[in-house]
Formats: structure tokens, sequence, C-alpha cells
């Protein structure tokens, strides 16, 4: 039978689309089956990182994202009297992927600039109200049976990702369980148009009162969010009550500033899916991994697997990679998320505080720890890639290699492609990057390395000597090296 697709994709939302565009561009042959016939119209997810905005910019989609994202330079951790009990500065400045480092989006842009990259891209295509249903593996693929408008049709593919949401068939379908993480509240959450921005703060807020603990966030352009914990003996049908949101809203003083765009109860949850890669089957984003919203980590996390599965897919379907190379893939993603997870419990439950008791005991150690020098400035960094694609032993192996931007404004990575690279002392003359030739020094420099095998999900494979560096990259992965620059 013959093959209508090297990968199929359950799920057209950001974490699928970005997959999608990122194995096009790599002339593999992509299908994206979107359940929805149209982009969900209203707010979900409200940050996306520095990282996460460089991989938009492998997908051509960062510049429509920027143009309606907004940044805010602090996060504040506030007591129910206002003090800060921590804050995160700078958060606008340039974050090590070139981009700023927080970023506040209104997901249906998001989604929206994503689709206009993805029909540019003749290797892929999305269909909207596809629904994926049974699907069967065999030696060689995977033959799925879709509905569709136009009745039920058989797709044949070489690999079949679940990108299908925390509620995904593909994980139900796969019999693959969750790891629970022991973190699960429910919350109301308001997104709201805005009439009069000088009323609304300009930092993200967490209100730390263990009468109702609260977010306040800006949004994409023209939008602002809060979220209310729901409190024992709440229920969904109450809080969701307009007159009880305007109740919850009156100490803001909002009231004439901004008009109700969307209310939804949420679970927050924090769960990892026990199995990423199932034979010829994998998943990403939501459907392998749920985070708390408090570190602002969930569509940015569904990116990064996005940036890790593309080369690796691409590796093995167009290059002769062997197939063991994707099970690399969740050993690097996991800690990573497993981090991630942790900052947004902590955070959370450092909200989360009900009792009186509790949030005095909380004050006081956040007290002590200013007094002290001892509180974070920012988020702790999350580990490097620690085992997988790398050259483990070598210096800066599985870190995050840094998006050199000129003083022109031009981006490294625009330069440079999608590929792997190798970047040598000797190569730092190359016209092409005769512009970074000071920061790529800088950052051998601190390694102390001759040069640098940079993977195309811009982690560093490893540091030495080219020679090295090229036999080790073909020995980890089946893949011919990549030149040295020049």
């Amino acid at each position: 039978m013959a093959f209508d697709c090297d990968v199929l994709i359950a799920g057209g939302g950001p974490t699928g689309v970005t997959l999608a565009i990122l194995l096009a561009q790599r002339g593999v042959k992509v299908i994206v089956a979107e359940k929805e016939a149209e982009i969900y119209p209203l707010p979900r997810a409200a940050h996306i990182d520095h990282e996460g905005m460089r991989i938009l910019q492998e997908a051509r989609a960062a510049d429509a994202v920027m143009a309606t994202s907004r940044r805010a330079a602090r996060y504040e951790f506030r007591n129910a009297r206002g003090e800060v009990l921590l804050c995160f500065a700078g958060s606008d400045r340039l974050g090590p992927g070139g981009w700023p480092g927080a970023n506040m989006i209104h997901q249906p842009s998001v989604e929206r600039a994503l689709r206009t990259s993805l029909a540019t891209c003749p290797d892929a295509a999305l269909h909207g109200g596809w629904e994926l249903g049974v699907f069967a593996e065999d030696a060689e693929g995977v033959t799925a049976q879709i509905a569709t408008p136009e009745g039920e049709r058989t797709v044949r593919t070489r690999w079949l990702i679940g990108a299908d949401g925390a509620r995904s068939p593909v994980r139900k379908a796969m019999g693959i369980a969750y790891d629970d993480l022991n973190f699960e509240e429910p919350w109301l959450v308001i997104d709201a148009l805005v009439d009069d921005p000088a009323r609304l703060p300009t930092a993200n807020l967490q209100i730390c009162d263990p009468k109702r603990p609260t977010t306040c966030v800006l949004m994409g352009e023209g939008r602002h969010r809060w979220e209310f914990m729901i409190l024992p003996g709440e229920t969904p049908e109450q809080v969701s009550d307009d007159a009880f949101i305007s109740r919850l809203l009156k100490p803001w003083n909002v009231e004439g500033a901004v008009r109700l765009e969307r209310k939804a109860v949420y679970t927050f949850r924090a769960r990892i899916a026990r199995e990423w890669r199932k034979g010829r089957v994998c998943l990403a984003g939501d459907a392998a991994h749920q985070t708390p919203p408090f570190a602002g980590q969930g569509m940015c996390s569904g990116l990064r697997d996005a940036a890790n599965l593309a080369w690796k897919l691409a590796a093995v379907i167009k290059d002769g990679a062997p197939d063991s190379l994707l099970d690399s893939y969740q050993p690097e993603r996991e800690p990573n998320l497993r981090a991630t997870i942790a900052m947004a419990i902590m955070m959370g439950r450092m909200v989360c505080t009900t009792s009186r008791w509790g949030a005095f005991l909380r004050d006081t150690k956040m007290r002590i720890g200013r007094a002290l020098g001892k509180l974070p400035s920012g988020p702790p960094g999350y580990p490097p890639i620690s085992t997988g694609a790398i050259l483990v032993g070598s210096a800066g192996a599985g870190s995050y290699f840094p998006q050199a931007v000129a003083s022109d404004g031009p981006k490294l990575d625009d330069r440079l492609g999608n590929n792997a690279w190798l970047i040598t002392r000797g190569g730092l003359a190359a016209p092409a990057v005769t512009s970074f030739a000071p920061a790529l020094a800088a950052w051998l420099d601190t390694h102390q390395a001759e040069a640098v095998l940079v993977r195309p999900d811009r982690h560093v494979f490893g540091t030495g000597n080219a020679t090295t560096l090229r036999a080790a990259w073909k020995a980890a992965t089946g893949l011919e090296p990549p030149p040295p620059l020049a």
C-alpha cells in the first residue's frame, strides 16, 4: 500500500503545526489532521519564552507573533497586603534564544501565524474537520482511519505523531499511562478585552492571598487575564456567574476599563506520560505532559518537543539515520520537562496556600531570604541534556547554544540555516558569521574549545576538535557530519 505521507500529525495546535513546518522544511511530506474546522477563537496559552520564539523563528512565524505580543519587565509574587515576596525582573530583555525572555501572546494569533507559514510549505497540508479514528501499526508504517467532512478515508503514513492535547486519543489508544506529579487545583480563568490600559498593572502578578489566590497577567495586545483559585465548596457554575466574576474583579478597579471575553474553569494538573514513543507512534505537547501555568511553560514545552522531534524524524525518513535515534527523544526531553514542572509546582504551591498560618510562615521565610540576599532574581536554569544524541563528557555537551544577534539586527540562525553546524575558530572569518564572530569566539573561549557542533534543535552536540566531532556525530546519529563553516 502506497504511503500518503511520511508523517501524520493528529492535532493542529501550536505543537502539531510547528512540527509540521519544521518537517516540511526538511523535505518530509506531512499531513496534519485537526478535528476542529477552524482555529479556536478565544485566548488560551499566555506566554512564549525566548527559546519558543527561536523555534517560531525557524518556523517563519516569529515576526508575526511578536507583532501582537507584549512584554512585561517584572513578574511579582505579592502577599495579601501587596508586599512583594519575590520578583523576577528583566524578562523583557533578550534571552539566550535571541528574543525577549517573556512574550505575552494571544494564542489564536500565534496559530494563525503558524498556519500562514504552513500554507507556504508544498510538502505539508493541514485538514480541518479531520478526526483520527482507529489506527494499526505494522513493520513499515501506520494505517489510520480518519473521519472527514466528505466521509471516512484511510491514510497510510510512515510515522504517526499524537499532538492531540491533554485528552489525547492517540495516547489512550496506545495504552500509555501517566505519572501523576501530585498537583491538582481548580481555577477560574477570566480573559478580558482592554479599553483603558492605563488602569491595568504593567507587571505580571501572583497574588498569594490565602483568602483567594489570584493571578493577573498581560496577554497579547489589547487583552488581560485574571485567574482565581476556586475554593472548597464552590462550584464551577457558581464561580462562572457574571455577578460572581464582577465581585472578584471589583478590588482591581477595572470596571469600564475591560470587557469580559472568555471565562473557563480549568483544573491545573502536573503529569507526564510514561512513554513518548511506542514503535512508529510518538507523543508531543500536552498529549505527553501537562504542567501548571505558573511558570508559563505549557506551550513552550510543546514547541521544544517539536524542535527535538523534527530533525530526528527527518534524519530517519530522509537521511538514512536508524530508527533508534528517536529513542533519544524522551530521555532528552523528560528531565527538562520534570524540572519545568517542578518549577511550576513550586510557584503554584507558593501561590495556592489557603492557610493563614501557612501564608504567615511563607511570608516570613521570604522576608528572611530577601534580607539575606538569598532570593533568586529569576527562574533557575533548566538542566541541559545529559544523555542521548550528545558527546557526553565534552565541555558544554547538551547545553543550549545561544543565538547571537548582530548589532544591525540579523540573527545567527537566519544566516546559518536549520541544519547542524560545525563552528571552528578558523571558521569565524567566514562571511556568514563575521557579524557574530565576537560572540561565537567568546562562547568557545568560555568552554576552552577549538570547535563546537550544534544540533539542529540548537543544543550542543559536543566540543573538541573538528575531526573528533565529525566522527562522534556520525557514530551517535548515523548522519553525515556537517562541514566546518568556511
